[in-house]
């Protein structure tokens, strides 16, 4: 595929992506497939992908900092941990198959739609500061290693993850919980792009024109989130958790084929 048939697949893709990332997270299953679309080698495409998806999730985490609309400690605190159960996630997914995974995944996406679809009380109220110290702190670890280390070995999704684990876990509402997802979410994201990056895999003729698609993506989503609140993030995320569910079946049932 030439270079400007290229950019005329991706950029589109990528700005929507990142529009719903913004939002709800699990942009990446509409903007990478995008990549792959294009023929480049996997390693490359998931690097490309990766490129334009930091820098614009960077624009929706810098607008949401603005807004005021996180808890900077409690984000940045699980982040850390985040970063480590990432890590460790890579090196299990060297010595595991995914195949038991994604048979879980199968049975836990659909209860996930279910409640968030169920769940409504709590959505615009935060009950974070009325939890203990403890509380707290065994919430971020638990968030930071499970997720992180989802991220690591499988990924898919991992932003939608973070929201549902920030507003049943440690109580925010959708709007904080959005903002300390783009913490956390940023900082995973750039410690594998540096990787990429040293390894030559970004392919920067597509990557760089994407970025700027994906920059206007996080903007406009993020603009939303903020603005509208649960009202507005609950359907796109379920929109997200069933794509999920798709994807998964799919690769599942095609890969036991």
């Amino acid at each position: 595929m030439e270079l400007m048939e290229m950019l005329l697949v991706v950029c589109p893709l990528v700005f929507f992506a990142s529009f719903v990332d913004a939002i709800a997270g699990g942009g990446g299953l509409i903007s990478l497939p995008a990549y792959f679309i294009t023929g480049m080698p996997a390693h490359m495409a998931i690097a490309s992908n990766k490129f334009s998806a930091a820098i614009g999730t960077a624009i929706s985490t810098a607008r949401f900092i603005k807004s005021g609309n996180l808890h900077m400690k409690t984000a940045l605190q699980t982040a850390v941990i985040a970063f480590v159960g990432s890590a460790l996630g890579a090196k299990i997914a060297l010595f595991t198959s995914d195949y038991y995974l994604r048979i879980a995944m199968m049975v836990l996406l659909p209860c996930v739609a279910v409640f968030v679809l169920l769940n409504r009380q709590q959505d615009d109220e935060s009950r974070f500061e009325q939890l203990s110290k403890t509380r707290v702190f065994i919430g971020m670890v638990a968030i930071g290693l499970l997720i992180g280390m989802y991220d690591g070995f499988f990924g898919p999704g991992t932003g939608t993850f973070l929201i549902l684990a920030f507003t049943t876990v440690l109580g925010f509402d959708l709007k904080r919980a959005c903002g300390n997802t783009k913490i956390v979410n940023l900082t995973t994201n750039v410690s594998a792009l540096i990787v990429f990056m040293l390894a030559g895999q970004v392919y920067y003729a597509v990557a760089v024109p994407a970025m700027f698609f994906s920059i206007l993506g996080n903007w406009v989503g993020s603009g939303l989130a903020i603005k509208k609140g649960a009202k507005f993030v609950r359907p796109v995320m379920i929109f997200v958790l069933c794509l999920l569910l798709v994807k998964i079946v799919y690769d599942f049932f095609t890969t036991a084929l």
